[in-house]
């Protein structure tokens, strides 16, 4: 696990300087080692910091081929590389490390681009091509490991996180139409909170010459057409392929001789990963669990039961209110972006328990439910999809059955309305995407600014999002569960599963998490099976449950889906966090975010005590995304 920063400038050296300043707000906990390479006209530079997992020193980075006219930096883990070096090999190229990266950079030299094809794994990378004058950097199928880019008198920046881009000097300002398209839950992958500050989307890689910069893909989730039965197998046979698939997915994460770790939830995905890598170890692995002090929401007896079966040595990391308020505002700007639970600041603090327990390297079960239907919200959109053209009244029906079946749900999610500001996205898909009704009923209105209502109220977040899609060739034709969890994967998976609930909070403790769900070959199979194997009778996740069976306790088996979600933190007036609301919100911060009106935030403060369960329940998500503004405002001090 490692932070990357680049400079390339057209015109005058780099700044050293700035480069170093940049490179040391990387260095965060466990990050301590910095190696830097600058080209002999000092126009280009690469930067790392890392925590060394598998690679010894000699793999130390920047790294240069044998004759120095390409050099790499990554950011992550290539996996199931050995074949590919031993080809390599008997093509005629030497290795002077066993890093894996130096296998990259000589699959470069050998495919140019097209080497993407052969890499499996988490990872962002950049590599200087000093014949060509060209920079290409890539990132990985999914956006697991960030990798964020600007242009800036006349010099491209790269960085594993913004504050680095911050650091050389690059202006901090608000990207007001990503604020307003965040704030409606479709901020598009290649988008930040910044302005002229982008990502390179995952699964796609960058070019830079002196020719300006491109950004092409090289991978997408391609699901199948309707009708299409070239691919399909027997139920019982998708089971066994996925299970196979799945288990070598853990097996070459676990390639490691340090502790290895899993975080635990009392759902399938987690006890999946962790039951399955305890086949592939004589030790047993730690698991690192959550509990909150509200039973609703707290897994811990649960996920106990999962690791007592297991023989997985077992930690509960208790949260209580005052610690999530304490440390809201580091995980929030730790991700640089909106977050709408304090669920960011207990995953933090989750692995900050992790590092403290000597555990470096976690396997997560991050991404199952956004390929395997796992969200209530999916679920919904398939009970649309098989009862199209049926009576009204068999649907309602079915629709209390499933709202019944749902565990952890917003009251959102099933409440009318909201489709009247989605009619663009039914023009243009034939239907709306549950999960899209449901963003736009998590917004209040009255708390904005007049200024930025004059600029934005009439503007369409949807049909700005679906833009950036290629609707034609990636959904038509496709089932129309496909369709919405493809959606999904282009805003909520990259933009705030991976990041503010993934990376930026692992990574800052100096903690390696590998993703087994995002391996490439687990997703491509996840992308043939049929909705009505992912989703079956209200059962989200219906085929990995059975693919999983052997590995999962009686209780977790039959449980039902269960959200990361902190209890609501902010109305018990004696609660810290309750106070950490009141005073941001009333203070000299809120009143410098451009997007919110101070005077009307107050009054809906004001009214809380008024206000019923539902409407407090329903109040915490834009409460939270006012309070991370605040923060992110105040600590990166924006324009």
């Amino acid at each position: 696990m490692s932070g990357i920063v680049i400079f390339r400038s057209q015109d005058e050296p780099i700044s050293q300087t700035n480069f170093k300043r940049s490179l040391d707000a990387l260095s965060h906990q466990g990050l301590h080692r910095q190696n830097i390479w600058i080209s002999e006209n000092e126009k280009v530079g690469f930067g790392h910091t890392k925590l060394s997992i598998i690679d010894d020193l000699s793999g130390d980075q920047p790294l240069s081929d044998g004759e120095r006219t390409r050099y790499i930096v990554a950011n992550g883990e290539f996996y199931d590389l050995g074949s590919v070096k031993q080809q390599l090999k008997q093509q005629g190229y030497s290795f002077q490390t066993d890093s894996s990266s130096e296998i990259v950079l000589h699959l470069y030299d050998r495919l140019g681009t097209q080497c993407l094809d052969k890499l499996r794994g988490e990872f962002a990378f950049a590599i200087w091509d000093e014949r060509n004058q060209l920079l290409f950097a890539a990132r990985d199928r999914f956006g697991v490991k960030p990798l964020y880019y600007t242009v800036y008198n006349r010099t491209v920046y790269l960085a594993s996180e913004v504050k680095a881009l911050f650091a050389a000097g690059v202006p901090a300002h608000w990207d007001q139409e990503s604020f307003f398209l965040t704030d409606s839950g479709v901020l598009p992958p290649n988008n930040t909170l910044f302005a002229n500050i982008y990502q390179v989307p995952g699964g796609c890689f960058l070019i830079a010459s002196d020719s300006g910069i491109q950004i092409h893909r090289y991978w997408d989730f391609n699901y199948p057409l309707i009708g299409d039965s070239s691919t399909q197998l027997t139920q019982e046979d998708y089971i066994e392929k996925l299970r196979h698939t799945l288990d070598e997915a853990i097996k070459i994460r676990l390639r490691s001789d340090i502790s290895i770790g899993c975080y635990l939830s009392g759902g399938i995905d987690s006890s999946t990963v962790l039951g399955m890598a305890s086949t592939h170890t004589s030790k047993p692995i730690q698991a690192f669990t959550i509990s909150f002090d509200h039973a609703t929401y707290n897994e811990e007896a649960i996920a106990r039961e999962t690791a007592q079966q297991i023989g997985a040595d077992f930690h509960v990391v208790s949260l209580s209110n005052v610690e999530l308020a304490e440390h809201f505002a580091d995980a929030v700007c730790q991700g640089e972006m909106l977050t709408y639970n304090a669920h960011t600041p207990a995953k933090y603090l989750l692995s900050r328990a992790t590092q403290n327990a000597g555990c470096n390297l976690v396997l997560i079960g991050e991404g199952s439910d956004e390929t395997f239907g796992g969200y209530a919200h999916f679920c919904q959109d398939m009970l649309r999809q098989i009862t199209a053209g049926q009576d009204e009244k068999t649907t309602r029906k079915l629709l209390e059955e499933l709202k019944q079946n749902s565990k952890q749900i917003s009251p959102a999610l099933f409440v009318e309305g909201g489709a009247e500001a989605l009619e663009s996205v039914r023009q243009s898909l034939g239907f709306i995407p549950a999960w899209m009704e449901r963003r736009v009923r998590l917004k209040i209105d009255g708390i904005y600014s007049d200024e930025f209502m004059a600029q934005f109220s009439q503007r369409d977040a949807y049909r700005i999002f679906l833009n950036h899609i290629d609707v034609i060739g990636q959904l038509k034709g496709r089932e129309s569960v496909n369709q919405s969890m493809y959606l999904w994967c282009k805003t909520h998976l990259p933009v705030y599963v991976l990041r503010v609930m993934g990376e930026s909070v692992i990574r800052y403790h100096g903690i390696e998490g590998r993703l087994p769900f995002l391996d490439r070959k687990v997703v491509e199979l996840a992308t043939q099976i049929p909705g009505e194997l992912k989703i079956h009778k209200f059962t989200g996740k219906y085929i990995l449950r059975e693919a999983a069976r052997p590995f999962l306790t009686d209780t977790v088996y039959a449980g039902k889906k269960h959200s990361l979600l902190a209890p609501p933190s902010t109305f018990d007036p004696q609660g810290a966090f309750f106070q950490l609301v009141q005073d941001t919100l009333r203070g000299s911060v809120m009143a410098a975010v451009p997007f919110y009106n101070q005077t009307k935030a107050i009054q809906l403060l004001d009214r809380i005590p008024e206000m019923d369960d539902i409407e407090k329940t329903a109040l915490e998500v834009p409460l939270m995304k006012m309070l991370s503004a605040c923060f992110l405002q105040e600590r990166f001090g924006l324009a």
